[in-house]
C-alpha cells in the first residue's frame, strides 16, 4: 500500500494488507458503528496495531497524522487530494498532518454512490458522489475526538474547540488528536455529526491548498505499478492479433526462448506472453515470435471503406432518439437551410504511463497491484478467470499516470490477462506462487487498444427570413461502447446508447423543431470512453453549426447563443464571464481572431474563447483560451483550473492533428511520432475563471474538453470562412 504525505519524507510504503470489517452496510452516507467501532476492530496491520480507524476513510496515528483513505484512483487528476480535503476540513485538521492512501477494494464500504454497487472511478463522478460523504466522516471523527477530550479534563464538549489539529480546553489546556484518539473510537458513534457551513470552511475553497502528490512525483518515488518489484518477479509481454478479433493459429517460439533473460513462453486466451526475468528481453523475445493467425473472424476493414459506410448511413433515416416539433416542415419552409457533415476519428487515450498489472496467485488467493479504476470489476474478472471467490482477490490500487477513461474497462481485460497468466503458470509450476508483472509497450496500446469511436454527423438547420432558427435535423452514426457490457442495461435504453447522442440530446439551446437520429453500427474495433466520452463529437457540432447559423444570420456568435440560452442560466452564467473576460467584441491585432463554445458535461458547465493568430502560410496557432467554468461548490480552486487547463490542451491536441486509422482491419499508428501528443509549443496561455456557486459539487476532469476544439474552429471560421468539419485539423479543407 502506498501512503502519501504531506510532510518532508512524503512516501512510506507498506505491502501489507487492510483488515476492515464488511459489517454488512451499505456504502450510503452511513458509517456509524456497524462499519467500524472499537479501536480494537479499528486497528490495520497496514498501519500499525496502535493506529485507530474511525470509519471506513479515517484513521489517526498516534504520532497525531490523520490518514484520508481515497476510495478512488487518482490517476493525476487531483481526487485523493480532494477526498482528503473535504475530511481534514471538518476535522479541522491541519494540511500537514494529513496524509491519503487508497481504500481498498471492497465495494459495500467503498461504493460509487453514483454507480450502484460498485467501487470505481470515472465520469467526473469522484467528488460529487464524495461530498458528504466524506466531510461526514471527518466530522464524526471529530466529534469523537472532542468528546474523548472532555472526557480526559472532566468537561463538557461544549468547551472544548478544534483547530489544526489541536483540541483546546476553555483553559488553554491542549491535546493531539493522537493522544486521545484511542480513547475517541471507543465511544458511540454520532450518526448525525454537526457539518460546517460554507462560511465556516478552512480548507474547502482554499486557492493554495499544495496537493499531496506533488512531491513524490516531482522526486520520482515509486508510487506507480511501473515501480513494483516483488521478489523473484517475472516481466510478462503478450503477442497480441494485428487485427481486432484474431486469433492464434499455430506459434513458434524458438527464437523467443533464446533470448536471454527469457524463462518460459505459455499461450493464453489474450494471445502468446514471453515471461522473462526483466522488460528488455520479455519485449524484445515478443518480436520474435513466429505466430500464425486466424483472421476469419477479425475486423479487416480500412479507415476509407468503414467512412464510406458510415457516410452512407448517414443519408438514410435512423433511430429517433428525440423528436420536437416538426424538423422537416420547418426546413421545407425556412429561408436559408445551413448543411453540414462531420467526420470524427478513432482517438487512442495514450496515457503517459503505459498499462501494467502485478498479479501473485497461490491456487487460492490472489494479490494484485494496479492502478485500479474499477476495484470491483477488476475483482470479479480475475475471480472468474482463477476460480476463487471476489473476496479473495486483493487490490492494491496504486498511483497511475494518466488514463482517460483507458483503465477503466469494462471487461478488465489488462487485468484478465493477468490471471490468464498467473493461471497458466500456476498449472505449469505444480502449484508455486510467482509474481508477474504484465507490461504493456505503447506500440500495443496504439495499435490493440480501445479507443474513442469514429463518428459522423449530418446535421442541416434552417432560419426564417429574420435569421431565426426555426429547424435543426441531426443524424449521428457511430458504434456503440456500452451494447454487450455490463453498463449496456443502464445506459442504452430502447437501442439508443446514451453516450452517442450525449450533448446533442436534450440540448439547453431553445431550438422549435429538432429531429435527432441515431445509426448504431457494428465494427470490430474496441470502443471505449475517452476524455469526455460522446460530448468530445457532439459539442463540437453543435457548437460549429450554431457559429455557421450565426453567420448565415448576420448575428454575433455570442449574442446568438445569449438568445437561445435565455431559460439555462448557469449557461449564460459561463458564456457572459468567458466573453467578458477575453475582450469579446472588442478588436485584435490583424491576423487574430476569436471563437468562442459553451457546453455542459457530467453536470458542469465550461465556456470557452479561444484566441488565434495566422502566419503568412495560412497556418494558426493558438494563442490563448479564456475558459469560465461552474462546477458547484469548488473544493479545490487550483486543482479545477489544472484540470481546465489539462482538459483544454487534451482536446486541443487531439483536434490539431490526432487519428487513429487502419488500413486492411490493422492500426496504421504505433507510438508518439505517429500519433503525436500536445507539445509545450501548441498550447495556449489559459485563463481560469470559476463561478462562485453553493450548489452541489460537480464534475472537473473531463468538462474542460469539449468546448476547446469547436472554440478554436470558430476562431478559424471568424478570420477565414474556412469550414473545419473533418478531425483533426490537419485535414484541413474549405467547407
Amino acid at each position: 500500500m502506498t501512503v502519501l504525505k504531506n510532510k518532508a519524507d512524503t512516501l512510506s510504503v507498506n505491502r501489507r494488507g487492510f483488515l476492515i470489517a464488511m459489517g454488512g452496510a451499505g456504502a450510503g452516507l452511513m458509517i456509524g458503528s456497524s462499519l467500524i467501532g472499537k479501536a480494537a476492530e479499528a486497528a490495520t496491520p497496514a498501519t500499525g496495531a496502535a493506529d485507530v480507524q474511525f470509519n471506513p476513510f479515517v484513521i489517526v496515528k498516534p504520532d497525531n497524522t490523520v490518514v484520508v483513505l481515497s476510495k478512488h484512483l487518482d490517476k493525476g487528476q487531483g481526487t485523493a487530494s480532494g477526498l482528503a480535503t473535504l475530511v481534514a476540513d471538518e476535522l479541522d485538521a491541519a494540511w500537514d498532518q494529513v496524509e491519503v492512501t487508497f481504500a481498498p477494494a471492497n465495494a459495500a464500504l467503498y461504493n460509487n454512490l453514483q454507480w450502484g454497487p460498485y467501487q470505481g472511478t470515472g465520469g467526473s463522478s469522484a467528488i460529487p458522489n464524495s461530498f458528504m460523504q466524506y466531510r461526514k466522516a471527518g466530522a464524526t471523527a471529530k466529534a469523537m475526538l472532542v468528546e474523548a477530550a472532555a472526557r480526559r479534563w472532566g468537561t463538557t464538549a461544549d468547551r472544548v474547540t478544534v483547530r489544526e489539529g489541536v483540541l483546546t480546553h476553555s483553559s488553554g489546556e491542549t491535546l493531539a488528536f493522537g493522544d486521545v484518539a484511542a480513547e475517541a473510537a471507543g465511544l458511540p458513534v454520532p450518526e448525525d455529526p454537526v457539518l460546517k457551513t460554507p462560511d465556516q470552511f478552512t480548507l474547502i475553497g482554499k486557492e493554495d491548498l499544495p496537493r499531496l502528490d506533488v512531491k513524490p512525483k516531482t522526486v520520482g518515488a515509486p508510487i506507480f505499478t511501473l515501480d513494483v518489484k516483488r521478489d523473484g518477479m517475472l516481466v510478462a509481454a503478450i503477442a497480441r492479433s494485428p487485427k481486432f478479433g484474431g486469433a492464434v493459429a499455430s506459434f513458434d517460439a524458438t527464437e523467443a526462448k533464446a533470448v536471454n533473460g527469457v524463462v518460459d513462453v505459455v499461450q493464453i486466451p489474450a494471445g502468446i506472453a514471453v515471461l522473462a526475468t526483466s522488460t528488455w528481453p520479455a519485449l524484445k523475445a515478443k518480436d520474435l515470435l513466429d505466430i500464425e493467425w486466424d483472421f476469419s473472424a477479425a475486423e479487416t476493414r480500412g479507415t476509407d471503406r468503414i467512412l464510406a459506410e458510415y457516410r452512407s448511413l448517414a443519408g438514410t433515416p435512423g433511430q429517433v432518439f428525440q423528436q420536437d416539433g416538426d424538423s422537416e416542415a420547418a426546413l421545407a419552409g425556412a429561408a436559408q437551410v445551413i448543411e453540414s457533415e462531420f467526420t470524427f476519428p478513432f482517438l487512442a487515450h495514450a496515457p503517459m504511463e503505459p498499462l501494467d498489472v502485478v498479479i501473485e496467485f497461490d491456487g487460492k488467493t490472489a494479490e494484485i497491484w494496479t492502478g485500479s479504476q474499477l476495484q470491483t470489476v477488476d475483482q470479479y474478472v480475475t475471480s472468474a478467470t482463477l476460480g476463487i471467490e471476489p473476496t479473495d482477490v486483493k487490490i492494491n490500487t496504486l498511483w497511475a499516470g494518466g488514463s482517460f477513461g483507458r483503465r477503466a474497462i469494462y471487461d478488465s481485460h489488462i487485468v484478465g490477462e493477468a490471471a490468464q497468466i498467473a493461471k497458466a503458470l500456476h498449472l505449469k509450476n505444480g502449484g508455486k506462487k510467482q509474481p508477474i508483472k504484465v507490461q504493456w509497450s505503447r506500440e500495443d496500446d496504439i495499435k490493440g487498444g480501445y479507443y474513442r469511436p469514429m463518428y459522423v454527423h449530418r446535421v442541416r438547420a434552417g432560419i426564417d427570413a429574420e435569421g431565426r432558427l426555426v429547424g435543426w435535423h441531426h443524424r449521428i452514426v457511430g458504434q456503440s461502447i456500452l451494447t454487450g457490457t455490463p453498463f449496456e442495461a443502464a445506459l442504452v435504453h430502447n437501442g439508443i446508447d446514451h453516450t452517442s447522442v450525449e450533448g446533442v440530446m436534450g440540448s439547453p439551446y431553445a431550438i422549435p423543431n429538432f429531429t435527432g437520429e441515431l445509426h448504431t453500427t457494428k465494427v470490430g474495433v474496441p470502443g471505449l470512453w475517452w476524455r469526455a466520452v460522446g460530448h468530445t463529437h457532439t459539442a463540437y457540432v453543435m457548437e460549429t453549426m450554431l457559429d455557421e447559423i450565426a453567420a448565415a444570420a448576420g448575428k454575433d456568435p455570442v449574442a446568438l447563443r445569449r438568445e437561445l440560452l435565455k431559460d439555462s442560466p448557469r449557461h449564460l452564467g459561463v458564456l457572459n464571464l468567458a466573453a467578458e473576460k477575453a475582450g469579446w467584441g472588442t478588436p485584435l491585432p490583424a491576423g487574430k481572431a476569436r471563437g468562442v463554445a459553451v457546453h455542459k458535461s457530467f453536470e458542469s458547465y465550461v465556456a470557452q474563447v479561444a484566441e488565434v493568430s495566422f502566419d503568412a502560410e495560412g497556418d494558426f496557432k493558438v494563442d490563448r483560451v479564456v475558459c469560465a467554468v461552474d462546477c458547484g461548490v469548488a473544493v479545490n480552486p487550483d486543482n479545477i483550473r489544472a484540470q481546465m487547463e489539462g482538459g483544454i490542451g487534451y482536446g486541443i491536441g487531439h483536434a490539431l492533428r490526432n487519428e487513429i486509422t487502419l488500413t486492411d482491419g490493422e492500426v496504421d499508428q504505433s507510438n508518439f511520432h505517429d500519433y503525436e501528443p500536445m507539445r509545450i509549443s501548441d498550447m495556449p496561455t489559459v485563463e481560469t475563471h470559476i463561478l462562485a456557486s453553493a450548489a452541489a459539487p460537480t464534475g472537473v476532469g473531463e468538462p474542460g474538453t469539449p468546448p476547446a476544439a469547436p472554440a478554436v474552429a470558430n476562431a478559424v471560421f471568424s478570420a477565414t470562412g474556412e469550414r473545419l468539419r473533418t478531425l483533426p485539423f490537419s485535414k484541413r479543407s474549405l467547407g
